[in-house]
Formats: structure tokens, sequence, C-alpha cells
């Protein structure tokens, strides 16, 4: 995985408490602490890092598992307030579909419906565009994009720096989208959370048992 930083920011990069000094989280949530369990155990994989933070938790080239149902994610990357704001943009290549992840806290699965990306289905049943960032109190939004011939994002923040990210889409074609807004009031967010995660993955892990594979 590589990352890329635009330098039209100034000197002084924003910077969040609990953050790296690149604004953005460099770490992977545990299972169920924060932003929920996953389905399969994963494995990480990566090719590299322009964070070294990141670089020291991937897994050697070509550690992508034998099973074909195991599953292997690449490095999550974890956007906060303040560099992460209302208007933010999240770009992506053309031709991506997104597939809500729903009863997230509780028991997770896809829904039986997919969309055209930008268009993403909120925790409140309503239609957005996921692609722009929402003021504090939005609702929740989860998903797994797919369709990634190529594997690339590009976050464009209001104060016009951008994040761009790429990966192999060979093996890693999917995309977790998780964006809590601070619309959840239960512990531990307590309305208190304003985080945006993305994490490539090899399989979609809420799709067992549902129509949307």
């Amino acid at each position: 995985m590589n990352i890329i930083r635009s330098r039209r920011e100034h000197a002084e990069a924003d910077r969040a408490d609990g953050v790296g000094a690149d604004g953005v989280g460099a770490g992977t949530l545990g299972r169920r602490s924060v932003l929920g369990g996953l389905a399969a155990f994963p494995a990480l994989y990566s090719i590299g890092s322009a964070t070294p933070a990141l670089a020291a938790t991937a897994a050697q080239p070509g550690s992508v598992p034998k099973a074909t149902d195991d599953l292997a994610r690449g490095v999550e990357r974890r956007y906060h307030a303040p560099l992460l704001a209302a208007g933010t943009r999240l770009v992506l290549p053309a031709g991506i579909k997104a597939v809500p992840i729903q009863d997230y806290y509780s028991r997770p699965h896809t829904a039986s419906t997919q969309s055209s990306w930008p268009l993403v289905t909120a925790t409140d049943g309503t239609t957005v565009d996921a692609s722009v960032v929402p003021e504090r109190g939005a609702p929740t939004r989860i998903a797994m994009l797919k369709g990634f011939t190529e594997g690339w994002y590009e976050l464009i923040h209001a104060g016009g720096r951008s994040d761009r990210v790429t990966w192999d889409a060979r093996k890693l074609p999917f995309l977790f989208l998780y964006g809590e807004f601070g619309a959840t009031n239960e512990a531990p967010f307590h309305n208190l959370f304003y985080t945006l995660a993305l994490q490539p993955y090899s399989s979609n892990p809420y799709s067992r048992n549902t129509s949307a594979k």
C-alpha cells in the first residue's frame, strides 16, 4: 500500500489528539472494541507505506492467505477532526458499487441491495452522497465498496490538502468504509466520535448468508 500526501498544505499540517503527525490514525482497531467485529480473523497484507508506523504493522509481500475462504485486509487509515471536517471529499475510481452494512454493532451483514457510488444508505435509512463528509451529528455510514480494477482513493480535505492511497486491487478488490460522525450515543461513542476509516479487503466478510456478494 502506498500513501501519497499532496504538498499543497502549509508546513504546519493539521494535528489531532490520538493521531499521528499527518493527522490520521496509523493502526487497526480491535475486534468489537470500537469499529465492531470481523467475520474472520484477518491477515495483514501491504506492499509498503509512506508512514513508518504503518509499514511496521504490514506483513511481508506475498503473504496473501492460501485458503480461498481466508480474509486478507490492507492497512486501515483513520481520519479524525480537526483534519477531517464537513466538506471533505472522498474520490474513488469510476464504476464502484456500494453495499451498506446493516446492524453493524449487533449482527453485521450486508444489505440485499447495492447502489452506484457515491450513493450509500445511512443507518437511518436515508440515501446520502457518501463522497462528502457531513457535519457533526450526521448518521453513521458503513458500507463495503467493490468493483475496484484500480486500487486507489483520494481524500481531499476542506483545507486543500489531499491524501492519495493506492494498493493492489487484484489482491484486495474491496474497500471498507466506516464513517462515525457523532450520532451514536451508545458506549463507547457517546456522540463524541467524528472519524472516517477506510481499509482494503480481499473479500466482503459480511456477505455470508446474504444475497449481496
